[in-house]
């Protein structure tokens, strides 16, 4: 009997024992299953437990790694750059010989506006792997946004020349080739905040007072948007014919945010009420930038920054007010894109009418709201499902706010208010 027992309890513990030595294999398994459905948080879960019980098996440290790359990947789409950066990081440690890992870390970092650490990994994968065009890409950009274009040009030279079809680095060579061009003469100022290039035969006095005004916008948008940038921003300052040469801008244009501020400041020797006014607004632009990193539609980004341009010098908004009698708005759908290609009258009522319902929205709602709906964008959201978390409370969604806007502006005007 005790025989009988004892082998009872000796087949139930091997039973048990093969049970557990399956189950990391079980749970691989599972977690490619739910990988190929997308559920990669939930494999990533489950990799984790096996790979915790089963440390030594290679197919397992694979697949953690990837589900690690491929959570990373959603998390870079939704612009959670630090969350991206700290799952790359995990893959990179089970393999710290394969570059992948350390080039999307340094993409990851990036975007999360840490240079210097971005540099560093894709060196790093630079030196493990050799060049790659996508590495030397992100190096080139790391370069040029701290204005040393020179070298930018010759990493995204490399880069081409591994990669002839790379289109992207040979549109960014002939932009920064016309840049250098232009650029390579200027001096230099800096403030705590800002560094200014400008034409070495301009007054230095107004570069200075240039920096001081932008300082100045630092703290003011800084205080109604909630949000400080870090990263010490560029400023340069061109003649109207090299702006033009630079940038391709539209004529009318009195100013330009492109990860750098570009100002055609021309002749001017004085800092006018006008030149402070293009300033606030151009900054306007760096803080919704970094904000909802470029996913902000035209009319609410260009709308908020001339709020805090006509806080200095606030002309007359003639074309919005014969719209508005008219009821012939632009529809705001439209003026989710750029507005470069407009010509100078249709972009006059563009800015205008995308700053009346941006300031209505301030009035009506507060602050709270537009930093509510920023923020939203800046997970990767389109602008109708930020407004409608943003505005639930207040029963409102997209449409509706502009609903309200077009009530107000009948009130004011006598309008049709009609799109």
């Amino acid at each position: 009997m005790k025989l009988t027992l004892c082998i009872l309890v000796f087949s139930l513990a091997f039973q048990a024992s093969l049970l557990f030595a399956n189950e990391p294999f079980a749970l691989n398994e599972y977690a490619i299953s739910l990988m190929q459905k997308g559920e990669h948080d939930k494999a990533l879960e489950q990799l984790q437990k096996a790979y915790g019980m089963y440390p030594y098996d290679q197919v397992l440290k694979k697949n953690l790694a990837e589900a690690y790359t491929f959570v990373g990947q959603r998390q870079l789409k939704e612009n959670n750059f630090d969350a991206a950066a700290a799952s790359f990081d995990r893959a990179r440690e089970l393999f710290p010989d394969i570059p992948r890992y350390y080039v999307m870390r340094g993409i990851a970092l990036y975007y999360g506006k840490y240079p210097d650490a971005a540099q560093n990994e894709l060196e790093r994968a630079r030196g493990l792997g050799g060049d790659a065009p996508e590495i030397l890409y992100y190096l080139a950009k790391i370069q040029y946004d701290v204005g040393n274009l020179a070298a930018a040009v010759d990493f995204l030279e490399k880069a081409v020349i591994i990669k002839p079809d790379f289109k992207t680095a040979s549109e960014m060579i002939e932009k920064l080739k016309r840049e250098l061009t232009v650029e390579k003469s200027m001096d230099k100022g800096y403030s705590s905040k800002f560094v200014i290039s400008y034409d070495a035969e301009s007054k230095s006095h107004l570069a200075g007072d240039i920096l001081s005004s932008l300082e100045d916008a630092y703290s003011n948008v800084g205080r109604d948007l909630s949000f400080f940038p870090t990263g010490r921003i560029t400023v340069i300052v061109y003649t109207k014919k090299d702006f033009k040469s630079v940038t391709a801008g539209p004529d009318w244009s009195g100013g330009l945010y492109d990860g750098k501020i570009r100002l055609p400041v021309g002749g001017t020797q004085e800092l006018t009420d006008q030149l402070k006014s293009v300033l606030a607004h151009e900054y306007t632009h760096v803080v919704v930038q970094e904000m909802t990193h470029g996913n902000c539609p035209t009319w609410l980004n260009e709308g908020l920054a001339e709020i805090q341009g006509r806080k200095l010098f606030n002309p007359a908004m003639q074309q919005l007010g014969k719209a508005a009698r008219g009821g012939k708005y632009v529809s705001f759908k439209e003026l989710e894109d750029g507005f470069t290609s407009l010509e100078s009258s249709s972009a006059a009522l563009a800015y205008q009418q995308s700053y009346s319902l941006a300031n209505f929205m301030v009035a009506a709602y507060g602050w709270p709201k537009i930093i509510d709906i920023l923020n939203n964008l800046g997970t990767g959201m389109k602008i109708s499902d930020a407004m409608k978390k943003s505005m639930a409370d207040f029963g409102l969604d997209y449409d509706g706010v502009i609903e309200e806007w077009r009530s107000y502006m009948k009130r004011e005007f006598g309008s049709r208010s009609s799109e």
